[in-house]
């Protein structure tokens, strides 16, 4: 993998990881389902910090964990959740959900009747802008942040093999900006010209697994 490949993959990941200040205090945390275990071990973090007093953990099986979670996100979110000294009780499991607007349309169902007016969604670092634009659709009684966990590009996946499954996940995440944005399904988010030039350059070296065709 040579360097143009890595400067175009760590300028897409800081754009989709980019996101405003999260608040200290918040009425319930959203931990999106994924492959990623750091997610539901920050969303506990975040809790026992007491940034909120509910943890709604979503996620049935996405195209990462069909084959390598023995259950579904939301149910090992949880798990880990409650692993790190979270009440079980203040845990809601959503284990339907196969991608980012289900997380949220189907946990704003679960959550029916309670009067949520703030929240965090926590996630993968480069799921930090879609996770605010699904938010604002999906769940719009919702006033969403996000908080994802402290990694740098380097630090995520910090060899070849674990980087390229990574790259080709952005690739198509960074599309989906756009194309769901015009389909209504997010709110648009405005891409640099230069984020797109790392795209398709990121294409064009094959990374385009998960691109829409």
């Amino acid at each position: 993998m040579n360097q143009d490949i890595l400067l175009a993959a760590k300028r897409l990941y800081d754009f989709m990881s980019a996101c405003p200040p999260c608040p200290d205090r918040a009425d319930v945390i959203l931990a999106l389902g994924s492959h990623d275990l750091r997610v539901p071990d920050h969303a506990a973090g975040l809790y026992l910090a007491g940034a909120a007093p509910i943890i709604i953990c979503s996620g049935g099986y996405g195209k990462m964990t069909e084959e390598t979670f023995p259950k579904p996100e939301g149910v090992l979110f949880a798990e880990r959740c409650i692993a790190s000294g979270v009440p079980e009780s203040c845990i809601l499991i959503e284990n339907k959900a196969t991608n980012t607007g289900e997380n949220f349309s189907l946990s704003r169902r679960l959550a029916q009747g309670r009067k949520f007016k703030t929240g965090i969604a926590v996630c993968k670092p480069y799921m930090a802008k879609r996770a605010l634009a699904t938010g604002k659709i999906q769940w719009p009684e919702i006033q969403w942040s996000v908080s994802v966990p402290a990694l740098s590009f380097e630090q995520y996946a910090p060899d070849e093999a674990a980087l390229i499954p990574e790259i080709e996940l952005m690739t198509g995440d960074l599309q989906r900006l756009k194309v769901y944005a015009e389909k209504g399904f997010q709110a648009p988010t405005p891409v640099p010209p230069e984020i797109w030039d790392a795209w398709r350059l990121l294409c064009q070296a094959g990374f385009d697994r998960y691109v829409l065709k």
